[in-house]
C-alpha cells in the first residue's frame, strides 16, 4: 500500500526537527551543535529528501515543494525556520529543487504575513540568495508577486519591526539592479505600471526605489513619443487623414500608444482639442469614425464624442454673441449648418444620446446668459427631434423643455419675426418643437402634455392662422415653416408640402421642349431654391426627396414619353447635397432610385439620372461613386443600351467618375473588389480602361504607394492590370509610360501587345475600299459592312470616300450613280461596336496625316475630317479627340497624332464658337440660379447636338427622315463633355516635350472651360504633382498652364480664393529668375463660401491644396522650395510667433508632405547635416544631457532649445503627416545613408529619437519596413560600440531595443540580430543576452560591469500590451 507523499515527507523532516529541538531545549545551556554538525544534518535530510524526491513523479513536484513551504512556516521556532530554510538553499544549490519553483512556492504562501516580521526577513533573504537561478520570466512573474505581498503591508506600524520588512525591498532592489540583470529591464517596468499606474505613489516600503527605476525609462519613453505631438492637427478628408495616425481611444481619447512607458504628462491627456477639431471641420464625420473606431454597424454610445459635440454648441453659442447677422453665409450660419449635420449623424447612430445631450447643454448653459444663438440651437434640435419622435419615446425629448425654460425666460409673448427672411425658420424652432411634442402626446395618450408656452403664442396662433390659408405664396418662408411645424402630422402636413411638390412637378397640361428631337417634358422649369431647402427641417426634406424618388419611379414604371419637369430634376439634384438624409438621399438614388428604373427599361430617366451625378452632384462618397460605375459597366453590356445617345452618356459618366478618383481614394476602394476586379472594369471599352491606368499611376504617385518597390507583385492592383488586359490588351507609348511608377513601367514592358502595323492597316483600309467600289446590292453592302467581326474600317472609308470625291451622297458603282443610305450601315454597327471604328480611323487619320503633302492637302484633311465631326454627325468630338489622345504613338508619328488635335480643335471655328459662346453666357454657381433652363436651350437651339448622324442622312438624295425621339438633355453638351477629355489632353500634351507650344495654344483657347471644371484646383495639383519631373525645366508652361485654369475662374471667386496676390505679381511674371521668398502679405485669409458646392470640403483642405498648387507653380526648383518651407521654422521668421511654433511645424508638414519627393527629400539632408555636425560626431563637443537637450518641448519653453531638437521636431512633424508610402523611404535612408555615418554614442540615440515613434505604424501599415529598420538599429549599436571607448547609455539603448521586441518585431529578427548582439561589448552583451537567449554571463564579468547611468526623459499615453513572450 502507497505510503501519502505528506506522511514521507513528514517522516523525513521531523526527525531533523526533533533533533533540533533537543539541541535547542534540552542542552542549549551547555553548548551549541558545531558547524560540522549542522551541515551533517542538513546532508543527512538532503540526501533522505533526495532519494524520495527522485520517485516523485514530475506533476507532483509543484504539491511537495507546496507541502515543505507549509511545514516550515508551521514553524515557531526561527532556528528551526532558518536550518530547514538552510535545507531548502542547498537543495537549490545542488540543482535538487529548481529555484524557481521554491521562490514561487515561498511568495505565493498565505502564511507569509508581514505580522510574522522573523518568517517574513528569512523568507525573502532566502528568496534573496536563490533568485539569481530562476529564469528571467520566472524573474518577472516573482516580481510582481513581492510586490503584491509588500502591498499587503500597512501605511502605519511600529519602527521596530520595518528593519525586518526591508528584507522584501532588498529582493525588489535586487531584481531591479541592471547590473544584476536578472530580467529585462523592460518587463519590469511593465509590472510596476500596471501596479502603479501614472499618478500612483508606490509602497512606502519601496521609498524612491521604484519611482527612480521607472524614471530611468522616461529616455525610452521620449525616444518613442513624437515631438509636439498633441499640437499636430490633420486636414480632414487629406490623404494623410486616413491613416493610423489620428487613432484615439474611444473611452479616453487617450493617444494608443504602445508599452508601458512613463510617457509625458500631455500623452496621457484626453485629446479634446484634437477630436474637437475635426468635429468643426465640414465632412469630417467619416474620420470622426476612423478616429474612434465607430462602426454603423454597431451600435455603441460614445459619452467623450457626446461631449465635445456638446461642447461644440457651447461654442456656437459663444459665437452668435459676437456676430451682428446671422444670415449673411458668414462663419456662425456655416458652423450652425454643420452642427445639425453632425448631430443627425451621431445620434441617429446612436454613437450619442439625444437627451443626455440635452441635458449636458442645460448645464453647460445655466447662468452663462447666451441668449443670442437660441434659436439656432433649437433649429438643430429640431432637425433631430422632427425626424425622429415618432419612432421614439416622449420621455427622451422632454429634456429639451428644460432647455426652454432656461433660454427663453421672456414674460411676454415673443413677436413673429419677418417670414420674407429665411431665418424665420429658426426663431419658430421652438414652437415647431413644442406642436411635435404636443402631437406626439396625443397620439401616445400621454398624462405628460405641455400647455404652449406664453412667450410662443403668438408664434403658435399664426402658424395656426396660415394653415387655415389654403392658397400658399412661394414668395415668403410661410410653407416652410408649416412644413416644419406639421411634418409629423400628416392631415396638415400635406398642404404645404403638396404646394413644394406641385411647384416643380408642373400642371398636367403644360409642356416644354427639350434639346434633341421630339423630346418633351412637364412644364415647371424653375427650382426650389437653397434657402427655403436650407429652411426645411431635415424631416421635411425626406418626405419631399421621398416624393420626388417616387415620381420618378412610377414614371419609370408608366414608361412615360414625357420627360420629368426640369425644375423637378434640379430641385432633386439640389436635395442629394445634404448629407443628413443620405439614406433617402445618395444612397436611394444608387441602391434603389437607379436599379429600379433601369429594370423599367426608362432609358430617359436613366439618362436624366446620368446627367445628374455627371453634371450636379459634389461631395459624393467614394464608395458610391464607385458602386456607380460598377452599375455603368453592367449598363454597357445590355443590349438595350446600344443605342448612340445613351451609350454615350454611359461612357461619358464612368469616364468623368474614373478621372475625379481621388488619389487617396483609389486604393480603398479598388481593394473592395480584389475578388471580383471585372465588376469595375470596362469588358470592352479600351479607353476606359486606359483611363482607369492613368488614374491608377497617378493615384500610386501622389501616394507614394510604390516607393521602395520595383514590382506590383503582391500589391492590390496586380489582378486589376491584368484582368484589364485580358479584357482590352493595350500598349503605352514610351513618353506615357516613362511617367508611370517604376513598378507600372515593369508591367506593362512585360505584358507588350503586338500592335498591327501602319502599313497592314492602310492595307487592309485600301482592300475594303476596292470591295466597297466594287459592290452593288445595297444589302450586300449594308451587311458586309456592319456584320459582327468584320474589321473596324467603316470610317476609314467614309474618310476615304470624302476626300476622293468631295461628297457622300453620290457612289459611283459601274456607271451608275446611286443612292445609299449610309446611315443605316452605321446603325447596323451599333454604338459600341462603333467606337472601335473609331479607334482604328484614329490610327488610320495619323498614318494619313503623315504622309500627306501638307499645304492644301492638310488643310484639306482638317476640312474633311471637321466636316465628319460638324456637319454629317458620324463622330463627336469628344470621343475622336478621346480616341486620339489615348492612342499610343511614337515619336512623329505621335507629334502628328497632337498635331490633329490641335487643329480639330481649333483650326476650324465650329467648337471655339460653342466653347465661347457657352463659357461667356453661363455660370458655374448652378445651384444659386433659377434661370438654367433657359441659358440651356438657348444654348442648345444655338448649337443643337445631333447624335444620330442626321447631317449623314440629310447629305442623301431625297434626304432621310429618321424616326428619332432623343432622351432628355437637362444640364450636358459637347462642351461639358469635353471637359474630362481636355484634362487628358493636356496631360498627352505634357509627356511630350515637341508639343509644349502646341499646347499652349490650346489653353489661350480652351481654357476658360474650366470654369466649369468641378474640380479644377485638384486638377492642377494632380498634374503639377504627377508631372512634377517633365515640369520642373519648363516654367513657362507651367505659368501658362496654372493662370489658364485659375484665369477662368476670376469672374465666379473673390479675390485671394487661390493664388496670392504677391504670386500673381511676381511668381507669373515670366523674366522672373530670382528665387522668390513670400512675405507676410503672402499669407492670405480664405473667403467664406458654401462647402456644400465647393470643390474642398473644409477651408483647410482647400488651403492645403492652393498652397501646393502656388508651390508647385512657382519658377524655383523643388528642392529650394522645400528647404525654404523648412527655414520658414529653422530660421526664426519674424512671422513665427514662439508660442506658436509646433502649429508652423504642423503646417509645414501638412504642406510638404502634400508636395512631390523633390520638395520633402530635402529633410533626409538636413538630418544628415545634423547627426555629422561636431555636436553629434564628437563626444567632446556634447555639453549637457542628450535626453534633455532632444525634448524640443522642454527646451523651447525654457529658451534652450538647439538646432539638432529643432530638426528632430520637425522631422516629426513631417513623418507624422507622411503617407506610408513616403516613410517607406526611412529603412533605406537608414541603412544607406546615416549607418555610415554614425558612430557616436549621441548620433545613435538622436536616430532613435528621430525614428523610434514611427515603428508602430510601420508595423500596422508596412511590417517588412519595420523588420529593416529593426535590424538597422543593431547594426548602428555594432558601430557606436566599435568605435566608442565608453558607453554611458547603455541601459536607454537596451530598454529601446526591448520595447521594440516585445511591442512590434517579436522573435522575426532574431536570426539576423544574435550574431550583432554576440559582438558587443560585455556589458552590453549581458543586457541583451534575453532578445536572443545567450547563456548568462559568468558572475565575474557580470561584476565588472560599470553601474548605469541614472537617467529621466518625459513621458506619454500607454495601452498596457503582453510582455510575456
Amino acid at each position: 500500500m502507497a505510503v501519502p507523499m505528506e506522511s514521507q515527507l513528514q517522516s523525513i523532516f521531523e526527525e531533523v526537527v526533533v533533533e533540533t529541538n533537543v539541541c535547542v531545549y534540552v542542552i542549549c545551556s551547555m553548548f551549541m551543535d558545531s558547524p560540522e554538525d549542522e551541515r551533517t544534518k542538513l546532508v543527512s535530510c538532503l540526501g533522505a529528501f533526495r532519494q524520495y524526491w527522485s520517485t516523485l513523479p514530475q506533476e507532483s513536484h509543484d504539491q511537495c515543494v507546496q507541502w515543505i513551504v507549509r511545514f516550515i512556516h508551521s514553524q515557531h521556532s526561527p532556528k528551526r525556520i532558518a536550518f530547514l530554510y538552510d535545507c531548502l538553499a542547498m537543495a537549490v544549490e545542488t540543482s535538487l529543487l529548481p529555484p524557481r519553483m521554491v521562490c514561487q512556492a515561498l511568495v505565493s504562501s498565505d502564511t507569509l504575513e508581514w505580522e510574522r516580521t522573523q518568517l517574513w526577513a528569512l523568507t525573502f533573504k532566502l528568496i534573496r540568495k536563490i533568485i539569481g537561478g530562476v529564469d528571467y520570466k520566472g524573474v518577472r512573474d516573482l516580481l510582481k508577486a513581492v510586490l503584491d505581498k509588500i502591498q499587503t503591508v500597512p501605511n502605519f506600524m511600529s519602527s521596530a519591526v520595518v528593519q525586518q520588512l526591508l528584507a522584501a525591498r532588498e529582493v525588489v532592489e535586487y531584481i531591479l539592479d541592471r547590473n544584476a540583470c536578472l530580467l529585462p529591464a523592460y518587463f519590469a517596468v511593465t509590472e510596476i505600471r500596471k501596479l502603479y499606474p501614472e499618478g500612483t505613489l508606490s509602497h512606502w516600503l519601496l521609498g524612491s526605489l521604484i519611482s527612480d527605476f521607472v524614471d530611468s525609462f522616461r529616455p525610452t519613453a521620449r525616444i518613442n513619443s513624437i515631438c509636439g505631438r498633441c499640437s499636430l492637427l490633420p486636414v480632414v478628408n487629406n490623404s494623410g487623414a486616413i491613416c493610423n495616425s489620428w487613432k484615439l481611444d474611444p473611452s479616453t481619447l487617450r493617444f494608443p500608444l504602445r508599452g508601458m512607458l512613463p510617457y509625458d504628462k500631455d500623452l496621457f491627456e484626453p485629446q479634446t482639442g484634437l477630436l474637437r477639431y475635426v468635429l468643426e471641420q465640414p465632412y469630417s464625420r467619416d474620420m470622426v469614425c476612423n478616429m474612434l473606431g465607430l462602426n454603423k454597424q454597431h451600435k455603441q454610445r460614445c459619452p467623450v464624442l457626446e461631449d465635445q459635440l456638446v461642447d461644440l454648441v457651447v461654442y456656437a453659442m459663444e459665437r452668435s454673441e459676437t456676430e451682428e447677422q446671422f444670415d449673411d453665409g458668414g462663419t456662425s450660419q456655416l458652423l450652425w449648418q454643420h452642427l445639425s449635420s453632425q448631430l443627425i449623424f451621431f445620434v441617429l447612430f446612436q454613437f450619442a444620446s439625444f437627451p443626455h445631450m440635452v441635458l449636458s447643454l442645460h448645464q453647460k448653459l445655466a447662468g452663462r446668459g447666451l441668449i443670442k444663438g437660441r434659436d439656432h440651437l433649437m433649429w438643430v434640435l429640431l432637425q433631430f427631434i422632427s425626424g425622429s419622435i415618432q419612432k421614439n419615446a416622449l420621455a427622451d425629448f422632454l429634456p429639451v423643455m428644460k432647455l426652454f425654460d432656461l433660454l427663453y425666460p421672456e414674460k411676454e409673448c415673443i413677436p413673429v419675426p419677418d417670414i420674407n427672411k429665411p431665418q424665420s425658420t429658426h426663431a419658430f424652432a421652438m414652437t415647431c418643437i413644442w406642436i411635435h411634442l404636443n402631437r406626439k402626446a396625443q397620439n401616445d395618450n400621454s398624462k405628460l402634455q405641455i400647455p404652449i408656452p406664453h412667450s410662443l403664442k403668438l408664434h403658435h396662433e399664426f402658424l395656426q392662422q396660415s394653415l387655415r390659408n389654403k392658397s400658399l405664396p412661394m414668395t415668403d418662408y410661410k410653407i416652410a415653416l408649416l412644413c416644419n411645424a406639421y411634418s409629423t402630422n400628416s392631415e396638415c402636413f400635406t398642404l404645404p408640402m403638396g404646394v413644394l411638390v406641385e411647384t416643380i412637378y408642373g400642371n398636367g397640361s403644360m409642356r416644354i421642349t427639350l434639346p434633341g428631337t421630339n423630346c418633351m417634358a412637364s412644364g415647371s422649369v424653375t427650382p426650389l431654391p437653397m434657402n427655403l431647402l436650407d429652411s426645411l427641417t431635415v424631416h421635411a426634406k425626406m418626405s419631399l426627396i421621398h416624393s420626388i424618388a417616387t415620381r420618378v419611379i412610377k414614371l419609370a414604371h408608366a414608361k412615360s414619353s414625357l420627360a420629368l419637369a426640369p425644375a423637378l430634376v434640379e430641385t432633386y439634384s439640389r436635395l442629394l447635397v445634404y448629407m443628413e438624409i443620405e439614406s433617402l438621399g445618395i444612397k436611394g438614388f444608387i441602391s434603389q432610385l437607379l436599379p429600379n428604373v433601369f429594370k423599367s427599361h426608362a432609358w430617359g430617366i436613366l439618362h436624366t439620372l446620368l446627367e445628374m451625378f455627371s453634371y450636379r452632384m459634389h461631395h459624393i462618397q467614394p464608395h458610391y461613386r464607385v458602386q456607380l460605375l460598377s452599375h455603368l459597366h453592367s449598363l454597357a453590356a445590355v443590349p438595350q443600351t446600344n443605342q448612340n445617345q445613351l451609350h454615350l452618356c454611359v461612357e461619358s459618366t464612368a469616364l468623368r467618375l474614373i478621372t475625379a478618383l481621388g488619389s487617396s481614394e483609389v486604393q480603398p476602394q479598388f481593394t473592395r473588389f480584389l475578388n471580383d476586379p471585372k465588376t469595375v472594369l470596362s469588358a470592352e471599352s479600351e479607353e476606359l480602361n486606359r483611363a482607369l491606368i492613368l488614374t491608377l499611376a497617378r493615384a500610386t504617385h501622389v501616394t507614394d504607394f510604390f516607393t521602395g518597390s520595383d514590382s506590383i507583385q503582391g500589391t492590390w492592383c496586380k489582378d486589376i492590370l491584368q484582368t484589364i488586359m485580358n479584357f482590352t490588351p493595350h500598349n503605352w507609348a514610351s513618353h506615357t509610360l516613362s511617367c508611370f511608377p517604376a513598378p507600372l513601367q515593369a508591367f506593362f514592358k512585360q505584358n507588350n501587345v503586338p500592335q498591327e502595323s501602319r502599313f497592314n492597316l492602310k492595307k487592309n483600309v485600301e482592300e475594303e475600299y476596292r470591295k466597297w467600289k466594287s459592290m452593288t446590292v445595297e444589302n450586300d453592302i449594308i451587311t458586309h459592312f456592319s456584320m459582327q467581326g468584320s474589321p473596324p474600317l467603316f470610317l476609314c472609308l467614309l474618310w476615304k470616300m470624302l476626300l476622293e470625291t468631295d461628297h457622300i451622297n453620290q457612289i459611283g458603282f459601274r456607271d451608275t450613280l446611286i443612292s445609299l443610305p449610309l446611315t443605316l450601315v452605321l446603325e447596323r454597327i451599333g454604338a459600341r461596336a462603333l467606337v472601335a471604328h473609331v479607334r482604328t480611323f484614329a490610327d488610320f487619320l495619323v498614318y494619313e496625316f503623315s504622309t500627306s503633302a501638307g499645304g492644301q492637302q492638310l488643310n484639306k484633311c482638317i476640312e474633311i475630317l471637321n466636316d465628319m465631326v460638324w456637319k454629317y454627325n458620324i463622330v463627336t468630338l469628344d470621343r475622336l479627340i478621346l480616341c486620339l489622345a489615348m492612342r499610343s504613338h511614337e515619336g512623329n508619328e505621335a507629334q502628328v497624332c497632337y498635331f490633329i488635335i490641335q487643329l480639330l480643335l481649333l483650326k476650324p471655328n465650329d467648337f471655339r464658337n460653342r466653347v465661347g459662346d457657352f463659357v461667356k453666357e453661363n455660370a458655374p454657381e448652378h445651384w444659386l440660379q433659377s434661370d438654367w433652363h433657359t441659358k440651356h436651350m438657348t444654348y442648345h437651339k444655338k448649337y443643337p447636338e445631333k447624335l444620330y448622324f442626321e447631317g449623314l442622312a440629310e447629305q442623301v438624295n431625297p434626304p432621310i427622315q429618321q424616326p428619332l425621339q432623343y432622351l432628355p438633355i437637362y444640364f450636358g453638351n459637347v462642351c461639358l463633355r469635353f471637359l474630362p477629355v481636355f484634362d487628358i489632353v493636356i496631360h498627352r500634351f505634357l509627356e511630350l516635350l515637341p508639343v509644349s507650344k502646341s499646347l499652349e495654344t490650346l489653353l489661350d483657347h480652351l481654357g476658360g472651360l474650366y470654369k466649369f471644371h468641378d474640380r479644377p484646383v485638384t486638377y492642377l495639383y494632380n498634374t503639377l504633382h504627377y508631372y512634377e519631373r517633365h515640369l520642373r525645366d519648363r516654367t513657362n508652361l507651367k505659368r501658362k498652364l496654372v493662370h489658364a485654369i485659375m484665369s477662368s475662374l476670376k469672374d465666379n471667386r473673390m479675390p485671394g480664393w487661390c493664388l496670392s496676390e504677391t504670386y500673381l505679381k511676381c511668381g507669373m511674371n515670366p523674366r522672373e529668375d530670382s528665387v522668390w521668398i513670400p512675405d507676410d502679405t503672402y499669407y492670405w485669409p480664405f473667403p467664406n463660401c458654401d462647402w456644400r458646392f465647393n470643390e474642398f470640403p473644409n477651408p483647410a483642405a482647400h488651403a492645403l491644396h492652393v498652397t501646393c498648387v502656388e508651390l508647385m507653380a512657382l519658377a524655383v526648383p523643388g528642392k529650394d522650395v522645400g528647404n525654404a518651407l523648412l527655414n520658414v521654422v529653422l530660421k526664426s521668421q519674424p512671422l513665427v510667433p514662439r508660442e506658436n511654433i509646433t502649429a508652423w511645424m504642423n503646417a509645414i508638414g501638412l504642406v510638404i508632405t502634400a508636395l512631390p519627393e523633390p520638395y520633402w527629400i530635402v529633410l533626409h539632408d538636413r538630418i544628415v547635416s545634423v547627426i555629422s555636425s561636431a555636436v553629434l560626431s564628437s563626444e567632446t563637443e556634447w555639453v549637457g544631457y542628450p535626453f534633455q537637450l532632444l525634448d524640443f518641448t522642454a527646451c523651447h519653453r525654457s529658451y534652450s532649445e538647439m538646432h539638432c531638437s529643432y530638426i528632430l521636431a520637425l522631422a516629426h512633424a513631417v513623418w507624422h503627416h507622411s503617407s506610408i508610402g513616403q516613410l517607406s523611404l526611412i529603412p533605406k535612408f537608414l541603412s544607406e545613408v546615416l549607418k555610415p555615418i554614425v558612430k557616436t554614442e549621441f548620433q545613435l540615440l538622436y536616430v532613435y529619437h528621430l525614428v523610434g515613434p514611427f515603428l508602430q505604424r510601420f508595423q500596422q501599415e508596412r511590417t517588412r519596413c519595420m523588420l529593416e529598420i529593426g535590424v538597422a538599429f543593431y547594426e548602428m549599436l555594432q558601430a557606436v560600440d566599435q568605435h566608442s571607448k565608453h558607453l554611458a547609455y547603455m541601459d536607454p539603448i537596451c530598454d529601446f531595443l526591448y520595447h521594440i521586441k516585445y511591442m512590434f518585431t517579436g522573435d522575426s529578427v532574431k536570426d539576423q540580430v544574435e550574431r550583432i548582439i554576440c559582438s558587443l561589448r560585455p556589458a552590453m552583451r549581458l543586457r541583451l543576452r534575453f532578445i536572443t537567449h545567450i547563456s548568462k554571463m559568468e558572475p565575474a564579468a557580470a561584476a565588472s560591469v560599470p553601474p548605469s547611468s541614472s537617467v529621466s526623459s518625459p513621458a506619454a499615453p500607454s495601452i498596457p500590451l503582453s510582455v510575456s513572450q
